[in-house]
């Protein structure tokens, strides 16, 4: 029996950098993907026909990997206390707007998610997580307002573009007992490695 490998989720990326220097690695993490997302932008808009190609792996595309990004930037230009903020904020911009610009190459409009990907209870579980991880959030309903504002600025983009081309946009927070690709060999043996 196959183990279903999930996507690059937001969930999975802040937890793995709530470790010592965890913020100023996510702080470098968010300098990279605002410089790929950049060049994603002038690539796709300039070569359309590029948005159409797929990754060899199923739960890997740019689709997931833009959408997963967003997903933590927005969450820690809300929640999380710490020097990566700023960076968040810029790398927030520049992958929404790719987001935005590729659904109006392909004529999508906004659509609204069939499901809410971060539903209250999911968020609070999220929360849990982290903290328990020793990162220090910001909590109340003005953060809950907050989170959902900015998710209202990508999401319906993201879904839109995730129809389009038959692309999954990845969960928040990965299925319990998942298993990293790194940990998968062909026909579901594992490597040896774990958790």
């Amino acid at each position: 029996m196959s183990v279903r490998v999930p996507p690059p989720t937001a969930g999975e990326m802040l937890l793995r950098h709530s470790h010592d220097r965890g913020l100023e690695d996510l702080q470098q993490l968010f300098h990279e993907w605002e410089r790929w997302s950049a060049e994603l932008l002038e690539s796709h808009l300039s070569y359309p026909v590029l948005a159409y190609f797929r990754s060899q792996h199923d739960n890997q595309s740019w689709l997931g990997a833009l959408t997963a990004i967003l997903d933590a930037s927005a969450f820690v230009i809300a929640s999380l206390e710490g020097p990566c903020e700023r960076q968040a904020q810029l790398t927030f911009a520049i992958t929404r707007h790719a987001i935005v610009d590729l659904a109006q190459v392909f004529n999508c409009s906004p659509r609204e998610p069939e499901r809410d990907r971060l539903p209250s209870v999911a968020l609070d579980s999220l929360r849990t997580t982290l903290t328990s991880a020793g990162l220090k959030l910001r909590v109340g309903s003005d953060i809950d307002k907050k989170i959902s504002g900015l998710r209202r600025m990508y999401e319906p983009y993201a879904c839109s573009l995730s129809n389009h081309l038959h692309i999954a946009v990845p969960p928040w927070i990965p299925e319990p007992g998942h298993v990293d690709s790194w940990q998968r060999a062909p026909w579901g043996r594992s490597t040896g490695f774990s958790d």
